[in-house]
């Protein structure tokens, strides 16, 4: 397999402070399509021997290692689980160009590239390897699980199905064909002036001043990637977004077709005052078994389950994972 070369920032540039409780690392590993990925990986200190539970985390749909994904893996390696939380392909430090392209397959195989590359370390039980997605990438993670049999137990917290929410709008406001029709008309027009100027235009990240009738789940993600609290310079959703053509793919293609046949552990973790509550709620009603939770934060919305300690069930996922890891 040949490898990128990566710019990597070895200093510690997260929105997050630095636990001493934990080691870390950069690492990379590479996707069957030939992509690089670049991950920060933390390893619980005080255990010296033994091979560890692993989880592999990434999200939300639009930041980076930086940010949320980062934190999870932090606070779940002080739990005793080794972590590596990445950046997908053609963002953050990973490699891949055209660069800010999101893609349904290519995203998920990036979960299946991660559990590849936990399965090949010396201190990883190779039986003991889940998933968590936050986002966007929660969706993405179950999917991920639905075709990957050795993902043993994911967690998706504050989840998006982004095939759902780019095919029909927000709430299901936009499931008509002539809707639908309207959106890939503009993008594949932007198909055509991309290709005639030679660079993709950006979609836009979150706006710099919000407009008088933002609604609320804007002024949210506004209060996250905008201002210190969760600003990062390659972040693309605190930047110039993703490619405008980007959500093509997704409009053509439908996560959880199989979520009824997913054998193994799954736990969403939602807040009831998010206003992607029903993803969350509407996925787990298509998964089977007893192995599967919705868990419920009562009075959190859906940026609470980015980076906020005392409403983030940390315990709780951990003691899923320590469940079902096994």
């Amino acid at each position: 397999m040949k490898t990128e070369n990566l710019t990597l920032t070895h200093e510690w540039d997260k929105v997050f402070p630095k636990s001493d409780k934990v080691e870390h690392a950069k690492v990379t590993f590479t996707n069957r399509y030939g992509i690089t990925l670049a991950a920060d990986l933390y390893k619980p200190k005080d255990i010296t021997c033994g091979l560890l539970p692993a989880v592999a985390v990434s999200g939300p749909f639009g930041a980076v290692k930086e940010q949320s994904s980062g934190l999870y893996a932090q606070q779940l390696a002080e739990r005793g689980f080794l972590t590596i939380a990445f950046d997908p392909s053609y963002t953050g430090e990973s490699g891949g160009n055209p660069r800010y392209v999101a893609s349904p397959d290519i995203n998920t195989e990036d979960f299946s590239a991660a559990v590849d590359y936990l399965l090949n370390r010396n201190d990883v039980d190779s039986a003991r390897v889940g998933v968590l997605g936050i986002c966007g990438w929660g969706g993405i993670a179950i999917q991920a699980a639905i075709n990957d049999t050795r993902i043993k137990a994911t967690v998706a917290s504050t989840m998006y199905d982004m095939t759902r929410v780019n095919s029909n709008g927000y709430f299901d406001s936009e499931n008509s064909p002539a809707q639908r029709n309207a959106k890939r008309s503009a993008m594949c027009a932007q198909r055509t002036e991309d290709y005639r100027a030679g660079a993709y235009r950006r979609a836009g990240g979150v706006p710099d001043v919000l407009p008088v009738d933002a609604p609320q789940f804007l002024k949210d993600y506004h209060a996250y990637y905008k201002t210190q609290r969760g600003y990062h310079s390659r972040s693309l959703n605190s930047n110039g977004g993703w490619n405008f053509t980007s959500n093509l793919p997704f409009m053509n293609f439908k996560f959880f077709e199989y979520a009824g046949e997913l054998e193994r552990a799954v736990l969403i973790v939602h807040g009831d005052n998010a206003h992607s509550y029903y993803f969350g709620k509407d996925t787990f009603g298509l998964l089977s078994g007893n192995n599967k939770q919705l868990l419920t934060v009562k009075g959190a919305n859906h940026t609470d389950l980015y980076d906020r300690l005392d409403v983030i069930p940390f315990d709780e996922i951990a003691a899923f994972y320590m469940e079902y890891l096994k």
